[in-house]
């Protein structure tokens, strides 16, 4: 039978048969000034492997990410943001700002925002903040403060615009790293950190 005889023995079958209308997928698209969620944020960041604890204040950041990086490796040397490197540090605690090296182990950092509603960090480049922190060490702390947790990713832009100068990088970060390219298991640690820990200020 030809190209053309079975198209026009299709079209006969489909006459007269009653046309189904798909309806479309309903999405829900929150508006970038909808109200973060907490609860939200944690539920999203904890399916992606990350932990977390609170505290009130910035103050104590020092004590809670040395207890929590100290439990998983020795330390000796620790790279920070540099806006974080003015806290009550242990003296005896050598404190880098600069990238990060391929000898280093852990990292503090301060998260530019959060997303609700994905568990998201966003984290912004820049020469108090460098990049190679967030793919580097094998531990991660990453401080984000509640004002900062937003609800999407539209209003993480809408912040950015607010600042004015776009940082060179942005990145989202949504737990430790992992790749399932060899024989399709999941490695973590394969690209990045292997361990994601929040510390929830405010």
């Amino acid at each position: 039978m030809s190209r053309d005889a079975v198209f026009a023995s299709i079209r006969a079958s489909l006459q007269g048969a009653p046309r189904v209308e798909q309806p479309a997928p309903v999405r829900h698209h929150p508006a970038p000034n909808e109200p973060a969620s907490l609860a939200r944020f944690l539920e999203r960041a904890a399916f992606h492997a990350c932990t977390h604890e609170r505290i009130a204040t910035l103050d104590e950041l020092p004590m809670r990410a040395l207890a929590w990086l100290e439990s998983r490796t020795p330390l000796t040397t620790l790279w920070m943001a540099s806006p974080l490197a003015e806290l009550a540090w242990p003296a005896t605690l050598a404190r880098r700002s600069d990238a990060a090296a391929k000898d280093t182990v852990a990292a503090v950092s301060l998260a530019f925002a959060g997303i609700a509603d994905s568990g998201t960090l966003v984290m912004c480049s820049g020469p108090e903040s460098p990049i190679t922190h967030n793919y580097v060490p094998e531990f991660h702390v990453i401080a984000l403060r509640i004002a900062d947790l937003v609800a999407n990713q539209e209003a993480v832009w809408a912040r950015l615009r607010e600042r004015g100068a776009m940082p060179r990088a942005l990145n989202l970060i949504a737990g430790p790293s992992r790749t399932g390219d060899v024989e399709q298991t999941i490695q973590i640690g394969a690209h990045g950190p292997r361990a994601v820990h929040i510390v929830l200020v405010g």
